[in-house]
């Protein structure tokens, strides 16, 4: 309902969920009084139970037309919708790739469009992406821009939208809880390995998916052998990486060094700086990361794991990559394309020191997905989460460090359940 009042516009919102302690209502009335604009509540019920939500119908006002959609788009984005609802507005593309000029940028929650007077959920759910409509099937879903298509309907403006925002859990204190300070490097490593470890054979045990992303630092630190044993026993169900770990992975399994360090010892060794050319050379030799291992060239390591026990994995090239090895995809959309592959459905995110690909696969991500960010460096975990990934648990810890106890954590809660 919008009308004209004293040259002023208003509009009647409603809002619900725990919207108390997860602080919905709060950055509602924030954002509206941050824009200068005024609310009234009209009415407020708080839920009573653990599982109920509370209900607020609010009367926004704007100084003028302009003023008040600025203040309803983040409304509408904090989980509000009009009490009188319009179908959501779409326009038919004219071109392939380029967006209508109103086109409507996605967040990574979960996302309904009214259409035909009902609520339709928004498929692939991505941040900063388009919603195409396919009108005949009344279906929505997320697409990147390299993926709309001439004649495709693209969902314009904010209206006939509606976001589930994320909500703090009710259940007492977990590891993935959301509104709580995420990263730190004062967190007690111990018992928050032990909650990702009781998350993973929860996971495991439902049959669920779990996904990691790495960097070389993975090698560099020693920690193949711990990730290699997760893959081994079923805790990992898609591997996504870049050039890098690949050839520091195959050059440990060939000559037992990381840019040739001698990872047991430590030193540098003879000649070792030809020591990852030495890799990239002999996987051009197999031909693919599946022919070397079959060939018995390499008997351990963490592709070795995921060749034997049919676990599927991406390998991202960049320009500072050295070969690029086989199977590293140089087309940047297509290494999207098959990056989201992989992640469908999944479960849990576990990052592991790659600061790149993990705001990559981030913004991939729905809201909803459980993510973990391992990493030494903090200022890489708070990247992550600046650029929307706000569902991820940081730790700050050398990853050479932290998974060796994850191992050790998950195979005491696993010998304890038999």
């Amino acid at each position: 309902m919008t009308k004209h009042n004293s040259k002023r516009l208003t509009r009647e919102i409603e809002v619900d969920g725990h919207l108390i302690d997860s602080m919905i209502l709060t950055k509602i009335f924030d954002r509206v009084m941050d824009l200068k604009g005024d609310f009234m509540v009209k009415d407020f019920r708080i839920g009573r139970g653990k599982k109920d939500h509370s209900y607020a119908k609010l009367v926004i006002t704007g100084r003028n037309k302009s003023h008040l959609d600025e203040m309803l788009q983040e409304i509408y984005r904090a989980g509000g919708v009009a009490v009188e609802l319009e179908d959501v507005d779409y326009v038919k593309v004219k071109k392939d790739f380029v967006l209508p000029d109103d086109f409507y940028s996605t967040t990574n929650n979960p996302t309904f469009i009214y259409l035909n007077k009902k609520w339709i959920k928004v498929k692939n759910q991505m941040m900063d992406k388009a919603i195409v409509i396919n009108i005949k099937k009344q279906t929505a879903t997320c697409r990147m821009l390299r993926s709309v298509q001439k004649n495709d309907y693209v969902v314009v403006g904010e209206e006939g939208i509606k976001i589930i925002p994320p909500e703090r859990p009710r259940e007492g204190l977990d590891a993935f809880q959301f509104m709580s300070s995420h990263t730190s490097t004062e967190k007690p490593i111990q018992s928050l390995s032990l909650k990702i470890a009781k998350d993973l054979v929860s996971i495991r045990s439902k049959k669920g998916k779990i996904i990691v992303v790495g960097g070389p630092a993975i090698v560099h630190t020693g920690a193949v052998g711990s990730l290699s044993e997760l893959i081994k026993l079923g805790y990992v169900q898609g591997l996504l990486a870049g050039n890098a770990l690949l050839i520091h992975d195959v050059e440990n399994s060939l000559l037992h060094t990381s840019l040739g360090v001698d990872i047991e010892k430590g030193s540098s060794t003879l000649m070792g700086h030809r020591n990852h050319i030495i890799a990239v050379n002999e996987l051009f030799k197999a031909g693919s990361v599946k022919k070397i291992v079959n060939s018995g060239k390499i008997k351990s390591g963490i592709f070795y794991e995921c060749i034997k026990n049919n676990i599927p994995f991406v390998l991202a090239g960049s320009i500072r990559d050295d070969g690029p090895a086989p199977d590293v995809i140089t087309d940047v959309v297509e290494s999207q394309k098959k990056y989201q592959t992989i992640l469908a459905n999944a479960d849990l995110v576990i990052m592991l020191s790659t600061m790149l690909h993990s705001i990559a696969v981030g913004n991939m991500l729905p809201s909803t997905v459980k993510v973990v960010a391992i990493d030494i460096n903090p200022s890489s975990v708070t990247k992550l989460l600046d650029r929307g990934t706000g569902q991820a648990i940081g730790v700050v810890s050398d990853v050479g460090t932290f998974l060796p106890i994850l191992l050790q954590n998950v195979k005491r809660i696993q010998k304890s359940l038999k």
